[in-house]
């Protein structure tokens, strides 16, 4: 049990959703009360683990997974309530026009909202003496080895100087700080995800360009993706930039501990996201127009595991270790004793499926599905008759409803970790999925409406979450 990472030592149920995904009044859900709210509703339904998605400033597509950085957090996710309630805005300022605080998620509009009373309330922090107080300075001197680097870049990308963007990150870690007491106190852990590239375009890249396989001009040699596969037919062309992994050799992984150290700060684990990049990547040529062409290339995952450890102690990983599986992406993660992932949606296609509960090892965590999935209701519509009739014949329940049988499956799974998306726990049809593999634009849009969740969810989920032996105390 001491090589198990903490958070998944004990029986637990947990949650994935998005804070963007939060209900509130500007556009976006934020670290505004809502997310106090629902930390305390995850305490009430026994829900001791809460995912998210990466939380760096939205890129291309407003997608979490292609981030400006590896360290900044998305503006976005500050909440005006806060700095109101902080003397920095008049309550005046928070009045938004409906439209905000229902509907999906609308960055545009958000940002339409929100920079305007940023800049006010930088103005008033600044009026104050807030740049010379000893919390900014503290955070200044804490974050040093990115923040200089990460408010050039966002002064030049965006609007504002540079002294608005930090004390933006400035605030964003006091209300983070906050926030993630209140889940605490709740008993509630946060996991995050870390996407293993970085985008191009990107503050990462424009202050290490030495670590990435760059041209002279600073287009990239080969980029990332994933080859055809049930996605996409003609794979997935994600664009980042390769590492230029001898120079994180020379270095010590130096750039990689920080950034995990820097999540680890905020979060009490962390979601490797593409796991199987860390014994072999994908390379595709800089220039290719699709990822049907490309080559599979070793990566030194082992070394830099083991650097990151032993500057930051066991790590508390989830390896999301789904796609191009070969036995030494298995051996990786035991070696490191990091729970691996189990989706239900995949254990009917084929009789005996490695994902069917009575074969998941302790060790790792199930889901229903992930954000990449579609919601249950939508994915039962799209089963083939075979693997309708052996979902049927395995889990039983209400063909109508078949995110209920899938939930008691993750619940009662030998998996010491259950964690199921929002839109499962409430029934939601696949018009609040998430995230659509390979389609460019309509994803990361989903949000929680007010009032949407029943009263009666949490006592149902708690009384499922004790009979299972999940209320992990």
């Amino acid at each position: 049990m001491q090589h198990i990472p903490a958070p998944f030592q004990k029986r637990r149920a947990g949650v994935l959703l998005h804070l963007t995904s939060l209900s509130g009044p500007h556009g976006i859900g934020d670290l505004g009360p809502a997310s106090d709210r629902f930390a305390s509703w995850c305490q009430a339904s026994g829900l001791s683990l809460w995912q998210m998605l990466p939380i760096g400033p939205v890129g291309l597509g407003e997608s979490p997974y292609s981030a400006t950085s590896s360290f900044a957090a998305e503006p976005m996710l500050v909440s005006l309530e806060r700095l109101a309630q902080d003397g920095l805005l008049p309550k005046s300022r928070l009045k938004a026009p409906r439209s905000l605080g229902r509907g999906p998620t609308n960055f545009a509009e958000a940002r339409a909202f929100k920079w305007p009373r940023f800049q006010e309330a930088f103005e008033t922090f600044q009026r104050k003496g807030g740049l010379k107080s000893p919390a900014f300075r503290a955070f200044s001197r804490g974050a040093r080895g990115w923040l200089p680097g990460w408010c050039h870049f966002a002064a030049v990308q965006q609007v504002g100087g540079r002294e608005l963007h930090a004390f933006i990150q400035f605030q964003f870690q006091m209300q983070w700080k906050n926030f993630r007491q209140h889940c605490a106190e709740c008993g509630v852990k946060l996991i995050g995800d870390l996407p293993i590239f970085v985008m191009l375009e990107s503050a990462d890249v424009a202050d290490h360009a030495k670590l990435f396989r760059l041209q002279r001009n600073g287009r990239p040699t080969v980029v990332t993706g994933v080859p055809p596969d049930f996605f996409s037919k003609s794979g997935q062309l994600w664009g980042h930039p390769h590492y230029a992994w001898a120079a994180h050799r020379r270095e010590g992984f130096r750039w990689w501990t920080a950034r995990v150290a820097t999540a680890l700060t905020r979060f009490d684990a962390l979601r490797i996201d593409h796991f199987v990049g860390l014994v072999h990547a994908y390379e595709i040529a800089g220039d290719a127009t699709t990822a049907r062409k490309g080559v599979w290339r070793p990566t030194p995952g082992r070394e830099l595991l083991t650097a990151i450890e032993r500057r930051l102690g066991r790590l508390p990983f989830i390896a999301e270790d789904l796609g191009a599986v070969t036995p030494a992406v298995t051996r990786l993660r035991d070696n490191f004793g990091l729970p691996g992932m189990k989706l239900l949606h995949n254990a009917f296609y084929h009789a005996d499926s490695s994902d069917l509960p009575h074969h998941h090892p302790s060790n790792c965590v199930v889901y229903p599905g992930t954000h990449d999935n579609d919601v249950s209701r939508g994915w039962i519509r799209h089963l083939s008759k075979n693997a309708l009739a052996r979902f049927q014949s395995y889990a039983g329940g209400d063909p109508l409803k078949p995110e209920q049988a899938l939930i008691r499956l993750a619940y009662t799974s030998p998996a010491r970790t259950a964690i199921v998306a929002m839109q499962d726990l409430l029934g939601l049809s696949s018009d609040t999925r998430m995230n659509v593999p390979g389609q460019a634009t309509g994803n990361w849009c989903w949000r929680l409406q007010p009032d949407a969740i029943p009263t009666s969810c949490a006592s149902h989920l708690r009384a499922l979450a004790a009979d299972a032996g999940r209320l992990a105390k």
